[in-house]
């Protein structure tokens, strides 16, 4: 029960900043029940001069702290769960912090290599960009009498245990939300929580960042148009990592991009083009691929960097991607309700007919614009919200794909308006389903299955011991019953009554804090 109490304490901290920034005024009332209508009322009160202006939900997250900061981030790729409307909101949220000191970041780096600092680093200098989760800083190391250009990112201090306390609050909301409301039963918001705090965890472990460079890099070595930075593996630890600096022109920087005469639509085409091998071919995508975490360099490749968000999709996965990216392009509506069905993704006890009926009707208008007005990422878009009619479960891999391809396609489309996506796109799935659904493909399955069956028939012993094991466990139980050591049941009885005495101790302060707030509104009346 205290840690409930902590957990309300904190949340009321954090609703009071929302109630102040003017989050609340934007909701409409009407559409919500009296209880929650009152509580609106109460929220205005205490919002401050000009808080109706700008964008308020941004500035309260960002007030809060790195954990609700990367909170609004995550949720920007969940309109399933916030709606399609704050979700746009929540994509202009940037993640920018005041950097901390360069003494603070030197100390991390020492104690992080346990070396000192000249050691490892040639030069180290200021801060460059600094964030909820780290900071980056231009270093110089010498290699073979050689100096380099490095970039140096470094974890905040006590940044893991912040978000350990947080994260604990949204746990608590989302538990209490699913034990009560069957909408937050069927958002799986609990799924919602832990696929953001495993995502978490993954980018404060600069090792891990490390490692998808890495593996990045070798799915892209043969990549005409792409490439990532090096990884220093000498100078990375969880805290720290160090990789090649890159001189490119940043894709935001549309100046330098017009001085250089760099080709923009071909550009566009690397942009688009580029993330679809990596979603297909490779089922491993940079998920954050905004203009300020791409570059080009000297010989015209793009380069990518901040690879904290990072996106997989198994065989199943990039199947389905292909395959109802060609029915669109074929107009083969069928094809894509059947793929569904194959993928599990829609119950079998829908029509097929019905629901290629339903993807008739996003296809069709399509092939009656033009190219620039044809998007591929609106058409996943809808095509996510028709499959919700159809009982299809939030898929959040599918989600955090399609979130990706609108960025993609925004980039691709800021170099190019007239941009025909799907010519760009058609060579790339087509090359994927020839290699994977055609005749070698299959060729190249049926030996998978045979080494699979082959894998589980040796392991059929062991799995027969096992199952004669569990059986005689069983039979045991249902013959002698379960029985509890008088140790086990003094605890639990001491462990229920201590959450009684709590439970009522929490009962009167929810009563007393309830008289109180409607002493203060019979107050503010008078």
């Amino acid at each position: 029960m205290i840690s409930a109490l902590s957990h309300i304490t904190r949340l009321a901290r954090a609703g009071f900043v929302f109630a102040r920034e003017g989050v609340f005024g934007v909701v409409d009332p009407s559409l919500v029940p009296p209880p929650g209508q009152l509580a609106l009322k109460i929220a205005r009160l205490v919002e401050r001069r000009n808080a109706k202006s700008g964008a308020r939900l941004s500035r309260a997250l960002t007030r809060l702290g790195p954990a609700y900061l990367k909170l609004g981030q995550f949720l920007a790729t969940r309109p399933d769960v916030v709606g399609v409307a704050m979700a746009r909101d929540l994509e202009a949220l940037q993640d920018r912090l005041p950097p901390f000191s360069q003494a603070e970041a030197e100390a991390v780096i020492t104690q992080s290599l346990e070396r000192p600092l000249s050691q490892t680093f040639v030069h180290l200098g200021p801060a460059v960009a600094a964030a909820s989760i780290a900071q980056v800083h231009r270093g110089e190391v010498e290699r073979n009498g050689v100096r380099h250009q490095v970039a140096v990112k470094v974890l905040r201090p006590n940044v893991a245990s912040r978000f350990r306390r947080d994260l604990s609050d949204f746990f608590f909301v989302a538990h209490n939300a699913e034990a009560h409301s069957a909408e937050a039963r069927r958002l799986r918001l609990i799924e919602v929580i832990n696929t953001m705090s495993r995502s978490v965890a993954m980018e404060m472990d600069l090792r891990l960042e490390a490692a998808a460079l890495s593996e990045m890099a070798e799915n892209t070595r043969d990549d005409p148009d792409f490439r990532v930075p090096t990884v220093d593996w000498d100078r990375t630890t969880h805290n720290v990592l160090t990789m090649e600096w890159i001189d490119g022109i940043a894709l935001n920087d549309h100046a330098r991009l017009a001085e250089a005469r760099v080709d923009l639509p071909d550009l566009g085409r690397k942009v688009i083009q580029s993330f679809l091998r990596h979603a297909l071919r490779d089922g491993f995508f940079h998920a954050d691929m905004h203009p300020g975490n791409l570059f080009l360099d000297e010989a015209g490749r793009l380069v990518a960097v901040d690879f904290g968000i990072m996106g997989r999709l198994g065989a199943k996965e990039r199947r389905f991607l292909a395959e109802i990216l060609l029915g669109f392009i074929t107009r083969d509506y069928r094809r894509v309700a059947e793929v569904h069905f194959e993928a599990g993704y829609v119950p079998g006890h829908h029509s097929v007919e019905n629901f290629a009926q339903a993807i008739r009707a996003i296809g069709e208008p399509i092939h009656n614009r033009t190219a620039e007005e044809i998007s591929m990422a609106k058409l996943l878009t809808l095509l996510l919200e028709v499959t919700g009619l159809f009982d299809m479960q939030t898929r959040p891999e599918l989600i955090l794909l399609q979130k990706t391809m609108v960025v993609v396609e925004g980039v691709a489309r800021g170099f190019d308006p007239k941009l025909d996506i799907w010519k760009i796109a058609d060579p790339v799935v087509r090359e994927w389903i020839a290699q994977n659904l055609g005749p070698l493909g299959r060729i190249q399955g049926a030996m998978a299955g045979a080494g699979e069956l082959g894998r589980v028939a040796a392991g059929l012993p062991a799995i027969a011991s096992r199952a004669v094991a569990v059986l005689e466990n069983l039979e045991r139980m249902s013959r002698e019953g379960i029985t509890l050591s008088p140790e086990t049941i003094a605890a639990l009885g001491r462990s229920e009554g201590r959450k009684n005495r709590w439970r009522t101790v929490a009962l009167w302060i929810i009563a007393a804090t309830f008289i109180g707030i409607l002493f203060a509104i019979r107050h503010l009346q008078i």
